[in-house]
């Protein structure tokens, strides 16, 4: 699975995980300005990770990250067809990915 953020957010993710609750200056993937749902939405799968690195609205540039530790099964529907996990996800199940990746 992955996950697509800010780049700005790159530190505080590497030390605090994913965590909708830390949402600071930097924008959503979709541009929002605060958490949509207590949660933190992933990709399946590499064609939906690039879908949200190409619509990226944050005003800068984004990271992947790998997600490990999720199970397909955990994750719901956020209502508009995208899947979020209902849970923070620390620091040891997340990895910056090599993007994109090589075929």
């Amino acid at each position: 699975m992955f996950h697509i953020s800010s780049s700005a957010n790159r530190e505080s993710i590497l030390r605090h995980g994913l965590d909708w609750a830390l949402m600071g200056a930097a924008r959503g993937i979709a541009g929002s300005h605060k958490p949509e749902l207590d949660g933190v939405f992933l990709c399946r799968d590499e064609f939906e990770a690039e879908w949200f690195v190409q619509m990226n609205n944050t005003g800068g540039p984004v990271d992947v990250w790998v997600v490990t530790g999720i199970k397909a099964e955990q994750l719901i529907d956020g209502g508009s067809g995208f899947d979020y996990f209902p849970g923070r996800i620390p620091p040891s199940q997340v990895a910056l990915a090599d993007w994109p990746p090589n075929p």
